[in-house]
């Protein structure tokens, strides 16, 4: 079987950042999808995040991109990995990491800024409604962002090689 390509990353070097997993082409519609990998903490090498603030971090943040006025339309998914280091970002279209840095910033900055009720929190709305914690979306959000993002470098937008 073959290995899927975000399993020859490295995991043991792979630190926080902006990497673009995989560029696909719709085979059926011709239409181009960037995955990103957003790396919030170190595989391995540092605690993960909990799930009740990958939870709360996945409504902002899917909340902020679905509403940004330049880049609404290009969304197509936004999620958390499965290992809680990070999460995906699926945009239409072929980009590279540094053109959504921007984007990226202004998302933890509404994070990190937001108060009241987390959208689609409610039991109406979400299959899990209560396992959220924005206290801590807020700090890892935080961290992103200044620990990563408002200094990212070239080196932290490219996988690292075995």
């Amino acid at each position: 079987m073959e290995k899927i390509a975000s399993f020859t990353i490295n995991h043991l070097v792979l630190e926080p950042g902006v990497y673009v997993s995989r560029v696909d082409t719709d085979p059926a519609g011709g239409t181009v999808a960037t995955t990103f990998d957003l790396r919030w903490t170190a595989p391995n090498q540092e605690p993960v995040m909990d799930t009740a603030a990958v939870h709360a971090v996945e409504h902002l943040a899917a909340t902020y991109l679905r509403n940004d006025p330049e880049w609404k339309e290009r969304v197509l998914y936004f999620g958390p990995m499965g290992c809680r280091t990070g999460f995906y970002l699926i945009l239409f279209g072929e980009y590279a990491s540094s053109q959504i840095i921007d984007l990226l910033k202004g998302m933890c900055q509404f994070i990190v800024d937001f108060e009241g009720e987390i959208p689609g929190a409610r039991p109406e709305e979400c299959g899990n409604w209560h396992d959220s914690d924005l206290n801590m979306a807020h700090y890892h959000a935080k961290r992103w962002l200044e620990n990563t993002l408002n200094v990212i470098d070239d080196a932290h937008m490219t996988y690292p090689t075995f």
